[in-house]
C-alpha cells in the first residue's frame, strides 16, 4: 500500500510524538508516589528544618509525602552527589543551602558540577546567621567577646557544620576583620550539644538552629550576622554595628537533577512560591 506523502508525514510525525504522551502525563499527574528531599546536613541543623517544614507544606499541597533524608558530608557534598546521579524524575530533590555555592570554589575535585548537573526549582528563604555564645563566655557583647578571645588566643572553639559551610566562612570572616585567634571544631552531627555542654564556646549558626536555646537562656545571642536587627531577636545588636562592614547571611533553595521535566520543575515552583512571605529574611 502506497501513502500519499502528506499522510506518511503526519503518521511520522505522530510516531514521534506518541512516546512523549506518557511521559507528559505522568509529569502533570506528578506526584504518584512519596518524594525524596536529601538533605546534606545531620538532623537538627537548618538545612533539616527548612526541608521539614518545606515537606510538610508540599505533602499537604500535594497529596504526597516529602520525606527529608538527611545525608551529612563533606558540607553538604556527599548529599548533592546523591541527587546528582538520581534520575531525573522529581522524586529525588536537594534541599540546597550557600555551602553549596561555597564548595563550588573550595573544592577543587568533585564529581559534579551543582550548575550545570542540577536544575533550580525554587528559592525558600534568605537568613542571616546569630553569633550565638555558651553563658560560660563571659561576654554580653561583640566588643567584650573580642577582648575575651584576644585576651585567651587559640583557648576559644568555634563550631561549624563544616569546612566551607556558611557558619565556618561567617566566622571565619569574623575572625580575620577583628584580628582573634579561635580553633575552627567541624562537625558532622549536630553541634548545638557540645555547645549547651561547653565544649565548644561560639557558633555563628542560622536562626532555626539555635532561638529556641537563644529564648529559654541556654545559649547567648551576641549579635546577629546581616545589616539589621531581626524581628524574633529585636534586641539583639548586628556584628556590623561592632564590626565596620562585617555582614553574612545563608541561602535555602530546592534543587533536582538535569533534564527533570519542565512540567515538574513548574508544579513544584508555584507550591514554594506560595510559601514564600516577604520578610523571609527573617526566617
Amino acid at each position: 500500500m502506497k501513502l500519499p506523502r502528506r499522510n506518511f508525514l503526519r503518521l511520522a510525525a505522530g510516531a514521534v510524538a506518541l512516546p512523549a504522551m506518557p511521559h507528559l502525563a505522568s509529569a502533570l499527574d506528578y506526584p504518584t508516589r512519596p518524594v525524596r528531599m536529601v538533605g546534606g546536613f545531620p538532623a537538627g541543623f537548618s538545612p533539616d528544618i527548612v526541608g521539614r517544614l518545606m515537606g510538610q507544606w508540599l505533602s499537604e499541597r500535594l497529596g504526597q509525602q516529602f520525606i527529608v533524608d538527611n545525608r551529612p558530608g563533606a558540607s553538604s557534598n556527599v548529599g548533592t552527589e546523591i541527587v546528582v546521579k538520581a534520575l531525573p524524575d522529581g522524586y529525588t530533590l536537594l534541599v540546597a543551602t550557600g555551602a553549596n555555592a561555597i564548595n563550588a570554589t573550595l573544592y577543587e575535585n568533585l564529581s559534579f558540577n551543582f550548575i550545570r548537573d542540577l536544575t533550580p526549582v525554587a528559592s525558600i528563604a534568605r537568613a542571616p546567621l546569630v553569633m550565638t555564645v555558651n553563658p560560660s563566655v563571659p561576654a554580653n557583647t561583640v566588643p567584650e567577646f573580642i577582648a575575651y578571645a584576644k585576651a585567651n588566643p587559640g583557648k576559644i572553639n568555634m563550631a561549624s557544620g563544616g569546612i566551607g559551610s556558611a557558619p565556618h566562612v561567617a566566622g571565619e570572616l569574623f575572625k580575620i576583620m577583628v584580628e582573634v585567634d579561635l580553633v575552627h571544631v567541624p562537625y558532622r552531627a549536630n553541634n548545638v550539644p557540645d555547645l549547651l555542654a561547653g565544649q565548644v564556646q561560639v557558633v555563628f549558626d542560622p536562626i532555626p538552629t539555635v532561638i529556641g536555646y537563644i529564648r529559654s537562656g541556654l545559649l547567648r545571642a551576641l549579635a546577629v550576622t546581616g545589616t539589621t536587627h531581626l524581628d524574633v531577636l529585636p534586641n539583639v545588636p548586628t556584628v556590623a554595628e561592632s564590626v565596620s562592614g562585617y555582614e553574612a547571611s545563608t541561602w535555602f533553595g530546592l534543587v533536582a537533577p538535569k533534564n527533570t521535566p519542565a512540567e515538574i520543575i513548574a508544579k513544584l515552583n508555584s507550591q514554594n512560591n506560595s510559601l514564600l512571605i516577604p520578610k523571609r529574611e527573617h526566617v
